[in-house]
């Protein structure tokens, strides 16, 4: 069975609206392309790892639209070249144009069911950006790992990472937290069994006092 793998950048107070740009979604949204002056060798070699083994990849439909204007005339890059080859699968409730961007394909009503498929049939299937497609893969469990790139800016405004799909879930860390120079925190998580434990702290104290 393969792997879901979300790739999410977020702030720190978790806006992950339009990082790379600002026509990527500028809908009420002064800070489009904020990732980019935060952007440095360090990072930009953390998310050239992650895509390493990509197969797939599963989109929502503003992310298709903005991959499907750029990426099918964005020249000779090893991104450009992965993006284009491998398959491409459409998350919307609409009827994006497929044509656009050979090798796209529209999933069917039932995404959860969609998603499973896709993980039967692929390795390692890449979540890029999609916000809106993030929390239902949230919600309903149906991801194998997150790689959540921290940038050390707070905006105050914009679409959240988390916004309205979480669910009690357990992770687990699969790799130190990694720093590049400029601040941003790459964290690797994987999901784990089960649903959050609580504790008490003044039991704790006692326990150690005692």
């Amino acid at each position: 069975m393969g792997l879901i793998h979300l790739a999410l950048f977020t702030t720190l107070d978790l806006v992950g609206q339009a990082p790379g740009g600002p026509d990527e979604d500028p809908a009420d949204f002064p800070f489009g392309g904020w990732q980019v002056p935060l952007l440095d060798e360090v990072a930009g070699a953390q998310v050239d790892a992650a895509y390493q083994g990509t197969d797939a990849l599963l989109l929502g439909r503003r992310t298709y639209d903005i991959f499907a204007d750029y990426w099918p005339k964005a020249g000779d890059s090893p991104f450009a070249e992965l993006f284009n080859r491998v398959p491409k699968y459409v998350a919307s409730h609409g009827e994006p144009d497929l044509a656009r961007w050979e090798g796209s394909t529209l999933l069917g009503p039932d995404l959860p069911a969609a998603v499973r498929e896709l993980r039967e049939r692929h390795q390692h299937v890449k979540v890029v950006g999609s916000l809106n497609l993030v929390q239902t893969l949230l919600r309903e469990k149906l991801f194998d790992r997150i790689d959540l790139w921290v940038h050390p800016i707070v905006l105050g405004t914009g679409k959240k990472v988390f916004d309205g799909g979480e669910v009690p879930t357990n992770l687990t860390l699969l790799a130190p937290p990694a720093a590049s120079p400029k601040g941003t925190v790459l964290l690797q998580y994987g999901l784990a069994e089960g649903t959050p434990a609580t504790g008490d702290m003044d039991e704790l104290r006692r326990g150690a006092e005692g």
